[in-house]
């Protein structure tokens, strides 16, 4: 594979969705922005693998909510790179140059920060989606995209067929990987030769030659009908008279198994977090070789307290479970959850199976079973949440399609407390 030199390739991260499918985790942020892991927030994976991979130069184009990413990120990431080297993480609200409309589309959205993006003089472009979780390095991929000579590189997983229906671009390639056909989201995928059970999936990762994206950028924006988006529109388009190849996914994870995951709905992101939990999680976050960053805020270590023997004693302790800084557990239990930065459980409460954002306060003797609790939410004492879906909805909480109940901070302290009374 070609040596690739990363300060002629710039990064565009598209972080502007709606996020529609994880409310109301996104009721006052956008997705990528939503927590992780505790201590992470989703676009911290693509920064990290843009960090890890060399890439040093980074639009983040946002639209909806941005005001919680772009303090995240001028919190967590200016540090990492140096602008009198060329390095930077500059986050682009819509600049509306070219046209007064919000972003019509993945196309539109780099179509309409053209300006930004030439003004850099990069030779490659990589584009990249905000909101999946992954490890991957852009430097192979680069790589791969020199050595094909291609216009246009896609990476590919494969998936199987019924999860690929209506949920990702679906790609068809040659002998050589060069992609001969491509469906967005189709309803009946088309499988591998030979293999009717799975499908090559896009990932919505991209590799373009500078100036071959700037012309079909302009030539899309002329196009009647165009729903001016790369899976729609800009691949189908270029497949016949360019050189578009498919690059397989190579795991950083390093496990047996590829781990990528768009946890775009409440479900995909519950389970996420529990996976993190597991003896063995399928993603690694204590990987030395290829680290996840984030703002690691200055707090003291969590703390557990009270060690009372026999039934009915009062004990701090938690197991199979995440806890972060800031955190005290103070005669209350905590299992198989994530418990995020400054949160306190209080005596004789028990969480399991949740999912704490930061400053979350647990209340005496409150019992929680698979919930999402948002950040800052004051949870009183002696109320059950989980227990009971009906209860759960009439107070005005959220329950996802597994009975996962979700709490967001907008309920804040005395809405919550009107609410558990009645």
């Amino acid at each position: 594979m070609q040596a690739v030199e990363m300060k002629n390739v710039l990064a565009v991260i598209l972080a502007g969705g709606k996020g529609a499918r994880l409310e109301p985790l996104t009721r006052d942020r956008a997705k990528p922005a939503v927590p992780f892991g505790g201590a992470y927030r989703i676009i911290d994976f693509t920064l990290s693998n843009c960090l890890n991979s060399g890439v040093h130069k980074n639009l983040v184009l946002t639209q909806y909510k941005a005001m919680s990413l772009d303090r995240h990120i001028n919190l967590s990431w200016q540090s990492y790179l140096c602008r009198e080297l060329g390095e930077f993480i500059d986050v682009v609200p819509p600049q509306q140059r070219i046209d007064e409309h919000w972003y019509q589309g993945t196309a539109d959205a780099v179509y309409q920060n053209i300006y930004t993006l030439e003004k850099e003089r990069p030779k490659y472009i990589v584009v990249l989606a905000g909101d999946h979780i992954y490890k991957m390095n852009y430097a192979s991929l680069v790589g791969q995209h020199l050595e094909s000579n291609a216009d246009m590189t896609v990476s590919t997983l494969p998936v199987t067929v019924q999860a690929a229906a209506g949920q990702f671009g679906v790609v068809e390639v040659d002998a050589d990987n060069r992609v001969v056909g491509f469906e967005e989201k189709p309803q009946c995928p088309k499988p591998f030769p030979g293999d009717p059970q799975r499908a090559l999936a896009s990932m919505g990762i991209y590799v373009f030659t500078a100036r071959f994206l700037f012309e079909q950028l302009c030539l899309d924006a002329t196009r009647h009908g165009s729903r001016h988006d790369f899976g729609h529109d800009l691949i189908p388009a270029v497949l016949e008279t360019h050189r578009v190849f498919a690059y397989p996914f190579m795991d950083e994870n390093r496990k047996k198994e590829a781990y990528w995951r768009d946890v775009g709905t409440l479900d995909a992101y519950y389970e996420a977090n529990m996976d993190l939990v597991s003896v063995d999680p399928q993603l690694n976050l204590y990987d030395c070789e290829w680290p996840v960053r984030t703002y690691q805020p200055n707090l003291p270590p969590p703390k557990f307290v009270f060690a009372e023997q026999g039934q009915g004693a009062r004990r701090g302790e938690a197991h199979d479970s995440l806890i972060c800084q800031g955190c005290i557990v103070s005669g209350g239990q905590v299992v198989h959850s994530i418990v995020g930065s400054d949160s306190r459980i209080n005596s004789y409460s028990h969480v399991e199976d949740s999912v704490l954002f930061e400053g979350v306060n647990v209340g005496r003797y409150a019992k929680i079973r698979r919930a999402i609790i948002d950040k800052g939410v004051h949870i009183p004492a002696g109320i059950e949440i989980g227990y009971d879906h009906d209860l759960d909805r009439s107070r005005g909480f959220t329950v996802s399609d597994q009975g996962v109940t979700v709490i967001a901070k907008t309920h804040g302290v005395e809405p919550f407390l009107e609410k558990a009374k009645s």
